[in-house]
This record gives C-alpha cells, structure tokens and sequence, in this order.
C-alpha cells in the first residue's frame, strides 16, 4: 500500500483528502494543514476544514505555523512516506522534504499554465474566463511549475461565484486524482512539461481590488462580485460607508457611474459605465448580509432614484 503524507487546509483541499481515505488504496501516514486561525469579527478560533476531517478520522495531525526549518518538517521525514499530496495547502513546500519522497504530486485549480498561485477560481471569474479546471501536476521549487499529471475542466457559468466553483472543482480534483493517480506510480502516464512562456498567475486577493469602480462596464463589474462571493466580498460606498455586493445580475439601462436608476419594493437598480445591475444581496455597514427586499424594507427605504453609490 502507498504511504502519503496529505498537506491540504481548506474545503477544497478536504473533499480531496476524504476521496483518498475512502479508496483503500492508500495509507495516510499524516495529515498537514494550517494552524488554527481566529475569523470573523468575534475572532473565534476555528479549525480547517482539513483538520476536522482527519480527527474524524483519527489520522495524525500536524499544523506547522512555517515548514522551512521546523521540527515539523523533521518530523514529517522521518515518516518514512512514498510521496506527498497536496491540494490548497497555503505554504511553500521546502526542498529538503520534496528530496525526501519519491512523488509530490499537486491538486491545482486551474488549467495550468493559467493561473498559477493562491487564488486562480478567484482570478478565473473576474476575468471572465469561459472555463475552469484543475491539473495534477509534480511539485518542484518554483510555484505551480512542475510537469502536469492530468488536466480536467468545466464551463463557468454565469450563475458560478467562487463558492460553487470551489465545490465543482473540488469533485472534478477528486475524480481526477483517483484516476489518474495508480497510473502515474505504476509509470504508464508520463507527466508533460508546461509551457511556461504561457503562464499567468493569481496572487492572494488584495484589499484593493475588493472596491468596486462602479465606472467599468457592467459585466467586468458582475464579474468581479462574483469572483469575490462569498469571500472576500467586493464593496463600494454608499453615505459615506463601506457597502458589501454579494449577488447582482445583469439588466439594461443606462446613467451616470453608481446612480440609481430603478427603485421598488423588491428591486434596486445602479447604473455602471456601460448598462446596469440589479442588486440582489448586499451587506450595509454595521448590518447583516441580506437580501435586496429586506434592504429596501429597512436602512435601504430613503433611498431614491437619482441618489449615488460609490
């Protein structure tokens, strides 16, 4: 049986792992994942979603703050595994680690060598790509550099954020690993090198391009709510305070950047520099995330056509 050492945090990363535990094919000598981090504004400490899965398991666990150089690392040679799989791990795997195993295999969400980095569902959709995928490839030192494995992709509709991406592509990285996996090791799928002159990258999402430019066009704006659902959430401005979109859609009409142009009971209507979005779930500051109806019904109800956001 081939022992592996699963390196993985979020939910992404757990639907792979729980795909391997249940093939048999496979022993998990360890599982490693992010430490325990406080979120949300109570700073509650909360566990990956990795972490819970493997202590459902009973699998051993360790959460290294940084690998370089830590008796973490040590501890995770002297295991003794064939090879190393990861999938949205968060960290930099040293070399001396990927020298101390026969495979180190990874779980990409991207069509490499598009979207290399921590974010590419994130990059996919504010970029209006038509599809998304991910690729098994080998880890080497440089980022999402190493030779591809298998490559698998889906269309993103217009009705996909990076939640529902996450999800879809968590299934396709599973399916794609457990497939293509005993082929690799067994050495009847040779791995092909990346056209590296064709790579674009995804860096971690900033603060700054959370804000919204209620200027471009609507559909480059769509985009980007979608690609920021359900986290980090874009936002723009309205009297004078920080205003969270989670969902809007498309529809026609015209006006000045950010003015209003359709006010009801149940629909609210902001013109962009080229048509418009109807907003249908928001996050006014100090308030909980809500549908549109319930804004117009509350803080949202002295707004009127002609006013401004942004």
């Amino acid at each position: 049986m081939t022992k592996i050492i699963f390196m993985g945090t979020p939910q992404f990363s757990a639907t792979v792992l729980e795909g391997i535990l249940s093939e048999g094919s496979y022993e998990v000598l360890a599982v490693v994942t992010q430490p325990d981090r406080a979120v949300g504004r109570k700073k509650e400490i909360r566990m990956t979603p990795v972490k819970e899965l493997a202590l459902r398991y009973n699998l051993s666990l360790i959460q290294p703050e940084k690998l370089s150089g830590s008796q973490e690392l040590e501890e995770i040679i002297a295991l003794g595994a064939d090879g190393i799989i990861t999938a949205a791990f968060g960290q930099f795997l040293p070399s001396k680690l990927l020298n101390a195993v026969d495979f180190a295999l990874n779980v990409h969400a991207s069509l490499l060598p598009k979207y290399r980095g921590g974010a590419p569902i994130h990059y996919a959709i504010m970029n209006g790509e038509k599809e998304a995928g991910v690729t098994i490839m080998e880890m080497v030192k440089e980022m999402d550099a190493g030779d591809m494995v298998a490559k698998a992709s889906i269309p993103i509709l217009d009705t996909d954020n990076v939640g529902t991406l996450f999800e879809k592509l968590a299934v396709i990285g599973r399916d794609l690993l457990l497939k293509s996996l005993p082929q690799y090791l067994s050495g009847n799928l040779k791995p092909i090198p990346q056209d590296h002159s064709q790579a674009t990258f995804s860096p971690n999402i900033t603060a700054e391009q959370e804000k919204l430019n209620l200027s471009q066009p609507a559909r480059q704006i769509f985009n980007q709510v979608r690609g920021m659902n359900p986290w980090p959430v874009a936002h723009t401005i309205l009297k004078g305070q920080r205003f969270k979109i989670y969902e809007a859609s498309l529809v026609e009409g015209q006006g000045q950047p950010g003015q209003i142009i359709e006010k009801t009971k149940k629909t609210l209507v902001i013109a962009t520099g080229d048509g418009a979005l109807s907003l249908q779930t928001v996050q006014p500051a100090g308030k909980p995330k809500m549908a549109i109806t319930d804004f117009l019904n509350g803080v949202g109800r002295d707004l009127k056509v002609g006013d401004y956001f942004g």
